[in-house]
């Protein structure tokens, strides 16, 4: 993504992606305009292309920043936790943590991947594939120490992300239930999923 020469260029670019967030969560990619956008971030519709170079650019920045930053935060939370079980459980805790601070960027992120073109949709998806294999790789860990018995695991990573992912459809902060209760439910959930039968 582009960016214009000048202090004021870094400042324009972060207050059209956050545009862009909102008006893309909001009203889906198709709808939103690049004039809508501009008048939001309180631009002339030409001054845009001083910072991004068209309307699918600004949905890959918006998209590639949140799987980088996804990707980065993970290994961050893992780091130094060698126990398969340990490192489950904290990938469950920042899973959960991440999707409920940043609903936007995660919806977008799987609601718009259909409206990436090929080369851009085949980026993302291969590090989305890295985000599973990072837990395909603790539930491989986990079995071969008989910590976990699954049939299979990436069908098992699917379904454990499918099933922590959908704290985003329905969370409520202001609902009866705190975040930490949340994260301790969901916990239980999946080691309770993955744990051998006593």
């Amino acid at each position: 993504m582009s960016r214009t020469v000048g202090s004021s260029g870094p400042k324009t670019l972060a207050a059209i992606r956050e545009a862009g967030l909102q008006l893309i969560y909001k009203d889906g990619y198709e709808a939103m305009s690049l004039r809508q956008l501009a008048t939001r971030v309180g631009l002339q519709p030409g001054s845009l292309y001083n910072h991004i170079a068209n309307k699918q650019d600004l949905l890959f920045d918006l998209i590639h920043n949140h799987m980088v930053a996804l990707l980065a935060r993970i290994e961050i939370d893992l780091q130094g936790i060698e126990d398969p079980l340990e490192a489950l459980k904290a990938f469950t805790a920042f899973h959960l943590t991440y999707h409920i601070e940043r609903k936007r960027e995660v919806f977008i992120g799987s609601a718009e991947l259909r409206s990436l073109t090929p080369k851009n949709r085949k980026i993302i998806v291969g590090l989305r594939r890295k985000y599973e294999d990072r837990l395909c790789d603790i539930l491989e860990r986990g079995v071969a120490r008989k910590q976990f018995a699954l049939e299979d695991i990436r069908v098992s990573a699917y379904a454990i992300l499918a099933m922590l992912t959908g704290i985003c459809t329905w969370y409520n902060p202001k609902g009866p239930m705190d975040r930490d209760t949340l994260i301790r439910v969901h916990t239980g959930l999946v080691l309770d999923g993955v744990t051998p039968s006593r």
